[in-house]
């Protein structure tokens, strides 16, 4: 996103504008008026990462225009970042600076933060990182109240921990969750709220089950727990299913089993084309399970045929999706057995023209 695209006092009416624009499409599919829930205008962005550009002695952290894509634009102010970021980046920068041991050969920062506080930093480098850069990595952790992490090829040195622990507060109630370096989390944390809100005022089946797929580290999960008899969440990137798991204990959520597979597998497990020793470990086998709501939040490529078709046997499903196009083309395909029933936009990136849609489709009467 080119930053001068970043314009708070306009942010009402692009806001407007990109809403009325998929408003227009979702309508023709037979949608209802969407909610719309707005970003704060400023300091909302978790998470940032910059390149750092070199000059002698000198250090900045520098973004690139795709129209300009060798022009570096050295950024002194990022206000979307947020308040924990902001505060931190200039006194981070000026460390840097004056340390040859942090500064040689550094490419890029990455900054993870949370709405309780905490930062981490990740330093990534063309060259190893050594005892005298850890030496001097500590020192900087302590300066600007951070976990440091430092990477190169093949390499990774942890000074505190290589997480951070975020809290949301959802319907009176706070989860706390442990989200990894590198692993997908919202970059929203205002609007993230907004999004379990919405989606837990949307179902509710304490007597049967829900399945969910792409569960990251149970940003949905946890909360959802509390409107089901069971969850079994699904998900294939083996980090962000460790986290998930450390998260139920965390919150003492008994009634989720998590299982590592992607979303087509989950698929051919329900159907019985396929047996997977990575199901062996569940409390209750897969065939014990009674969902009546499928939830899913999938990549931007939105949902493959086989989910698709797994999708149009259930009653309800919430499908949550950071690219509409590709959720028109979902709805479009599920319009022959579904009917969507609720709408919502969040604002997780504004300035910019994507947009997070929550849709619930209900099973047609036949």
């Amino acid at each position: 996103m080119p930053l001068r695209h970043i314009q708070p006092e306009r942010y009402d009416g692009l806001l407007t504008e990109k809403a009325d624009h998929w408003q227009s499409t979702l309508s023709a599919l037979g949608a209802p008026t969407a909610n719309v829930y707005p970003s704060p205008p400023t300091g909302y962005r978790l998470r940032a990462e910059f390149r750092i550009w070199h000059d002698g002695d000198d250090l900045n952290y520098v973004m690139f225009s795709p129209d300009q894509p060798k022009d570096p634009v050295v950024i002194s102010n990022f206000m979307i970042a947020s308040p924990v970021i902001q505060a931190a980046m200039e006194p981070l920068r000026l460390r840097l600076q004056s340390r040859e041991v942090l500064r040689k050969k550094l490419f890029q920062v990455e900054f993870l933060s949370t709405l309780a506080g905490e930062l981490l930093v990740s330093l990534i480098y063309h060259r190893p990182v050594d005892d005298a850069w850890e030496d001097a990595a500590r020192q900087l952790a302590a300066d600007i109240n951070a976990s440091i992490i430092g990477r190169s090829r093949k390499q990774k040195r942890v000074i505190g921990q290589d997480w951070v622990r975020e809290t949301l507060r959802v319907n009176d109630r706070s989860f706390h969750y442990t989200q990894p370096e590198g692993a997908f989390t919202q970059p929203n944390g205002w609007v993230n709220q907004h999004m379990l809100e919405w989606v837990t005022s949307q179902t509710h089946d304490q007597n049967a089950d829900l399945l969910e797929l792409y569960c990251g580290v149970g940003n949905f999960t946890l909360p959802l727990s509390h409107f089901y008899r069971r969850v079994l969440a699904t998900e294939l990137s083996k980090s962000a299913t460790r986290a998930a798991t450390e998260n139920l204990a965390l919150n003492n959520i008994t009634n989720v089993e998590f299982a590592r597979l992607s979303a087509e597998e989950v698929t051919q497990a329900i159907r019985g084309v396929r047996e997977f020793r990575r199901l062996e470990h569940l409390r209750n086998p897969l065939r014990d399970y009674r969902f009546t709501t499928l939830f899913v939040d999938p990549p931007r490529a939105g949902l493959d045929p086989e989910t698709l078709a797994l999708a149009s046997s259930f009653p309800r499903l919430i499908y949550i999706s950071c690219n509409p196009t590709t959720l028109c083309r979902d709805i479009e395909m599920l319009n022959q057995t579904h009917a969507v029933s609720h709408l919502a936009f969040f604002d997780q990136f504004p300035y910019t023209h994507h947009l997070e849609v929550g849709t619930v489709l209900r099973r047609k009467s036949l």
